[in-house]
């Protein structure tokens, strides 16, 4: 029974799965350092980190990340 391996067939879904998401977060990455860069790293008086702040919440970003990637951009 060659190729019926079920942890086969997932590992191939789970990397279809996460080549997206590392492309979406690397995205939102570079979006969140040029909004900080351009705009400081407040976001009540920088509406573009706000707004990119938000995206990448909503894409599941976790809030340690993106305070990480802030706090790296400030440096």
């Amino acid at each position: 029974m060659a190729g019926h391996s079920k942890w086969s067939n997932t590992k191939h879904r789970k990397h279809a799965q996460d080549v997206k998401k590392s492309k979406v977060f690397m995205k939102l990455t570079r979006e969140l350092t040029t909004s900080v860069k351009l705009g400081g790293k407040n976001p009540t008086y920088n509406a573009h980190l706000r707004t990119t702040i938000n995206k990448a919440l909503n894409y599941n970003m976790p809030k340690i990340t993106i305070q990480k990637i802030i706090d790296r951009c400030i440096e």
